[in-house]
């Protein structure tokens, strides 16, 4: 497989989970998925899910970056007749 592939689907499956992550927090409070968080007021309640929405997106988010950061660069070098005219000029 090659890299860009790898590239692509590791983007693709981030970023659907920064989609689905958020979405199913504020679900979950709404239906009561989460035991223990029923007794809260609508308002906290609602605070407390949008808060751990944001969070999970920010946490998805910086393990995609995480990712990223350990791909591999040795093997993107700069094709040598761009860096003789980039020189040049």
């Amino acid at each position: 497989m090659s890299t860009m592939t790898i590239a692509t689907r590791k983007f693709f499956v981030a970023s659907t989970f920064m989609w689905i992550l958020p979405f199913a927090i504020l679900y979950g409070f709404q239906r009561d998925w989460f035991p223990g968080f029923s007794n809260m007021s609508p308002s906290t309640q609602t605070l407390l899910s949008g808060f751990l929405a944001v969070i999970s997106v920010n946490v998805m988010l910086a393990f995609y970056i995480y990712m990223a950061m350990k791909e591999p660069t040795d093997r993107h070098e700069p094709d040598p007749t761009f860096v003789v005219k980039d020189k040049a000029s």
